[in-house]
């Protein structure tokens, strides 16, 4: 039996340095966030190698005393809590007294610091949490910390780091978030010698966001303000329009730190109700301001989660507060053009288009009636058949497309069961099959058109019928077994495209984009998606960097709509982020690219399509879309006519 006893002080130390420093990013947090407390107006950062190589912070803040120095890398050691009281009304960022001692323990540490209006300043060198002695050193007022070699004595944990720029631009993230939260402060951040980011301080927070994110994505926003009791709501919020293809631009403050908050990203989202395009997401930045006993910011190690004492109130507040402005300031407007553009269409020969644009206007229409067949209105001839005979057969299939040449194309024959449309058309002698003001196609010494007719094959026979479409969204289809289905045809399509995706077995085709597009993103998606560019490669997008956080797109999923491009990019980096291992976050890109690429529910679909996605589905190939949606619904005759009081 194991004996118990006290671990080492080091062992200790490294056990405790595990919960408080997951990444360089930690170290950054920490140091900034101490940093802030300082009363600093200027707080700049460097990092080299992704922060494992050198991570050091510069600030102009108070300072700390050279006699204190020592005992500031001792745990537990805080200058901001003195009694238990002061636990239920934290008003700092950092204050447990466990992030330098935890950063000591795991690297080598040397810091310089000088109090205001002292004359010398004070140096102090650590190397796995052992302390040296406090030197006199000349050094600016404030305080420079430089953490170098991070993990070097644990090398177990060094071995999980991510690559260089997947560090890099968390680290990249991390400093636009404590940009926005004080935009009184100036933020530098150099990465590799390289200014990645440089805001000016001057207390407005549209400035700050105009740095972090970039042009586009300020011009994107309007101003929220409201309050309720002692919660004051202030910030931006973007209009429905520019909605965002990830949650990754919500983010929410309280009191001046970063938080995350299920309950705020619902009082979100609650608001744009009926206001926001399907499938996207509102972006904001808002600050919450409440008294500090309101909330309980140690609910988590990391600090990031935040309990409050009454939800309710706070839920209110932000929904009411958006909504307000929403309908104040967030009429639609006509936000798709430029200034200057003009919307009228280019009247010149050739024309360039989108391949979701050539696809809609060069795909055949369906006829209207899609109940031909069934009782008197059979022996109706649609509107569908009244077009010029000069477009291709819309109806015929492959294996006998040569033999319906002779055939107008828009009253060829078609298979039983197509798209609802029955045979009935040919069979009936009292049908004018002309279409309407064009001569009949019949050349001289053609046989008649009913003798052409029977020439044709007979269809092959299938063990299940389509009887109609609902809504362009789902299948009708009646199998041989008595049953009937519904078949979603987006759900199916996304399981046929994800399938194949993984399996790799047919290259995505690709349109090479006339006009690339830039994609502005946040520094930390771009950088994201940078730095996995082969994955985009075999996803059928060509990209390159852009400057700034842009990318730019040059060739793109032929499926894909252009201005589906920044939202589709947000998601894939969004799906690099939150992966736990290649696999994963190769799945889910492809689950992303399955989605947008597949036909979407309430679009118009040829009869080809149908068949293909029916044919999938009732062979069992094809039973959930990659989100865990069924593709079909089983309803059998009993069950209907349960319905209908027969039984």
């Amino acid at each position: 039996m194991a004996h118990i006893q006290v671990l080492d002080n080091h062992v200790a130390e490294l056990i405790a340095a595990g919960e408080v420093v997951e990444r360089p990013a930690s170290v950054v947090k920490e140091l900034v966030e101490n940093a802030i407390d300082a009363q600093s107006t200027a707080i700049s950062v460097s990092i080299r190698r992704g922060g494992m190589a050198e991570i050091t912070v510069s600030d102009n803040g108070i300072g700390i005393a050279p006699d204190e120095l020592p005992s500031a890398f001792l745990r537990h050691a805080t200058s901001k809590i003195r009694s238990a009281d002061d636990l239920g009304a934290i008003g700092t960022l950092g204050f447990r007294g466990e992030a330098l001692a935890a950063i000591c323990a795991v690297s080598r540490v040397e810091v310089r610091t000088r109090e205001r209006g002292a004359e010398t300043g004070a140096r102090l060198q650590l190397e796995g949490g052992v302390c040296g002695g406090v030197e006199e050193c000349g050094t600016p007022e404030g305080t420079i910390i430089a953490a170098r070699d991070l993990f070097y004595n644990t090398p177990a944990r060094l071995k999980f780091m991510r690559k260089d720029s997947a560090e890099t631009a968390a680290i990249n993230g991390l400093m636009q978030r404590l940009a926005l939260s004080r935009p009184d402060i100036s933020f530098r951040f150099d990465k590799d010698g390289v200014n990645a980011l440089h805001t000016p301080g001057d207390g407005k927070l549209l400035s700050a966001i105009y740095a972090a994110y970039g042009r586009d994505f300020a011009r994107s926003l309007l101003p929220a303000e409201g309050r309720g009791g002692d919660v004051a709501v202030s910030g931006y919020v973007t209009f429905p329009a520019f909605g965002r293809g990830s949650r990754a631009m919500q983010m929410f403050f309280l009191n001046g730190r970063c938080i995350k908050s299920q309950l705020l990203t619902a009082a979100l989202e609650e608001a744009y109700k009926n206001q926001n395009l399907k499938g996207k997401f509102p972006g904001c930045v808002l600050s919450i301001t409440m008294p500090a006993h309101m909330a309980d910011v140690n609910a988590h190690p990391a600090k990031t989660e935040v309990k409050f004492s009454n939800e309710r109130d706070l839920f209110r507040t932000v929904y009411h507060t958006i909504l307000d402005d929403l309908t104040a300031k967030g009429a639609p407007t006509n936000v798709g053009l430029s200034d200057g553009a003009s919307a009228a269409p280019n009247p010149g020969f050739f024309q360039s288009m989108d391949a979701k644009t050539y696809r809609e206007q060069s795909a055949p229409r369906k006829p209207e009636s899609v109940w031909s067949g069934y009782g008197a209105e059979s022996a109706r001839r649609p509107e569908g058949l009244e077009r010029s005979g000069q477009t291709i057969n819309r109806f015929r299939d492959e294996d006998d497309a040569t033999q319906t040449q002779a055939v107008p194309a828009d009253i060829a024959p078609t298979p039983a069961g197509v798209a609802g449309i029955a045979p009935a058309y040919a069979e009936s002698p009292d049908i004018t099959l002309e279409p309407a003001g064009v001569a009949p196609a019949q050349p001289s010494g053609a046989p008649e058109l009913s003798e052409q007719v029977d020439l044709l094959p007979e269809p092959p026979v299938k063990p299940w019928r389509i009887a109609g479409e609902l809504f362009d969204t789902y299948i009708v289809c009646e199998a041989a077994d008595g049953n009937a289905y519904l078949i979603d045809k987006h759900a199916a399509h996304e399981r046929v495209r994800f399938d194949a995706l993984k399996a790799g077995a047919v290259p995505p085709m690709r349109q090479t984009l006339l006009q690339p597009v830039a994609a502005e993103l946040s520094r930390e998606d771009a950088a994201l998606l940078l730095d996995n560019l082969p994955e985009l490669e075999r996803l059928g997008f060509s990209c390159e960097d852009f400057g700034g956080n842009a990318l730019l797109a040059r060739e793109i999923p032929s499926d894909l709509n252009p201005g589906d491009v920044t939202a589709t990019l947000e998601e894939l980096a969004e799906n690099l982020r939150t992966g736990r291992n290649p696999e994963e976050k190769r799945e889910a890109m492809f689950r992303t690219m399955a989605c947008k690429s597949a036909i979407r529910g309430g679009e118009e679909s040829s009869p080809r399509e149908l068949r293909a996605l029916v044919e999938k589905a009732q062979s069992g190939e094809v039973r959930y879309c990659p989100h865990g949606r069924p593709v079909a619904v089983k309803f059998t005759k009993l069950e209907i006519e349960k319905l209908f009081k027969r039984v």
